[in-house]
């Protein structure tokens, strides 16, 4: 009798790693903005997108990372068996299948006889490979922020914006009234009925009785309410002048963990609503949403002015009954655009030429009817008494916030739209 015998699948090890897992690892190398600290994981990658940093940052991830207790023994045998470099070729070419990276490669050119332990030397002539973060790789980090900001509030994600006013809809609240030209027609059959039998009754003669089909018309039509839900516009102005790294602290990378987050949050959760980003720093420019990833720190100055202009330019284009301006910034505002294009800079204290254009500015977002909330991240006294005056102006919000809170500061005010001034 013929037998077959059978072996154990032990699987490959490059399979057993969960992508997703690995990319959350990776995060703060895929989010680098710039800042250089000796204690910080990752620092000598120096954030360049080059296939050997990619190399390096897996590398370090495998050997550090939270992984189980399983999986770590693992990669310690592999480790030991010198199998790890084919192991990381495999997880970036699983990362390259999935669409969580794109490699550019000029030389290899999808050469699999390239042997691996070659990745490191550029001979002359030759381009250094290099990787891309694709799309999809940026919209599951701004997802895993979301998760982790929304988990450590303890509260599931939010629904859409009430408000305190009623209008006619699908969902409910028990109330109708009359309908009205324009209205949604969510009959409420109860109340229609009811005001057409007293029409009728109040037609009768004395001695008559209601008869049968009861005619209903225009006037009898009752519509149930819903509350009213109401879209929001958003401009996040995110400063990215140099300070936001300087000090021993980065304070620029958890900024834009918060506005991934809340991009993944709007999209998924409020289809009605808008979000733009806004970068200040020498001047300002508007940045797609999409690019917030890739995005490092610049010039050494605050021009508040521009970016609360440009963002105001944004919003007057959004018709929205809710429009609002997140400000995150550490520094006062101490440049300012010439109306010839030159840039004046004064970071010596509250220059009054920079000062008093920057509340012309706030002052045209109030006549807009745009509410300015702000998010301090430092306790400079000259950025506390400017937004003191921006949110006496505005009727908006300021915080003091770190960069390990500024998530939750900034997602609770979302959510629970603190903004009731709006209504």
């Amino acid at each position: 009798m013929k037998r077959t015998s059978y072996t154990r699948y032990n699987g490959d090890l490059a399979d057993d790693i969960d992508l997703e897992n690995l990319m959350q690892q990776l995060s703060d190398y895929l989010l680098d903005s710039g800042f250089e600290n000796p204690m910080m994981r990752f620092q000598e990658l120096n954030g360049e997108q080059s296939l050997d940093n990619l190399r390096e940052a897996i590398r370090q991830a495998l050997e550090n990372g939270d992984f189980d207790e399983q999986l770590r023994d693992k990669l310690a045998q592999a480790s030991e068996e010198d199998a790890l470099e084919e192991l990381i070729d495999k997880l970036i070419q699983r990362m390259e299948q999935q669409d969580y990276v794109r490699i550019d490669d000029p030389n290899q050119q999808n050469d699999p006889s390239r042997p691996s332990g070659n990745a490191g030397q550029v001979g002359e002539g030759e381009s250094e490979a290099r990787f891309e973060v694709t799309d999809k790789s940026l919209d599951f980090l701004g997802y895993k922020a979301l998760q982790d900001l929304l988990g450590s509030m303890g509260r599931a994600s939010g629904g859409r914006h009430d408000t305190p006013y009623q209008a006619t809809g699908v969902e409910t609240n028990g109330s109708s009234r009359p309908y009205e030209f324009g209205d949604t027609l969510n009959l409420d059959s109860t109340a229609t009925l009811a005001a057409a039998i007293a029409a009728q009754s109040e037609a009768l003669l004395p001695g008559e009785s209601l008869t049968l089909p009861i005619e209903i018309d225009y006037p009898h039509l009752h519509v149930q309410q819903c509350d009213y839900q109401s879209s929001c516009a958003t401009v996040v102005m995110l400063d990215c002048s140099h300070s936001m790294i300087l000090y021993g602290e980065d304070r620029f990378t958890p900024a834009k963990r918060v506005a991934m987050a809340l991009s993944h949050l709007i999209r998924t959760q409020y289809p009605g609503d808008t979000l733009s980003l806004v970068l200040f720093h020498d001047s300002a420019e508007e940045v797609p949403i999409s690019q917030i990833a890739r995005v490092k720190v610049g010039p050494h100055y605050t021009n508040t002015r521009e970016g609360l202009r440009l963002s105001r330019s944004i919003l007057n284009r959004q018709r929205k009954e809710m429009r609002q301006i997140v400000m995150i910034t550490d520094g006062k505002p101490s440049a300012l655009t010439l109306p010839d294009g030159r840039i004046y800079k004064n970071s010596f204290g509250l220059d009054p030429l920079v000062l008093s254009e920057t509340l012309e500015e706030v002052a045209r977002c109030r006549r807009a009817g745009i509410l300015i909330n702000t998010f301090m991240l430092a306790t400079d006294p000259g950025l506390v008494q400017f937004v003191q005056r921006v949110s006496a102006m505005c009727r908006g919000k300021a915080y003091f916030t770190t960069p390990d809170t500024l998530g939750s500061y900034l997602m609770m005010d979302f959510l629970n739209r603190k903004m009731k001034t709006v209504n």
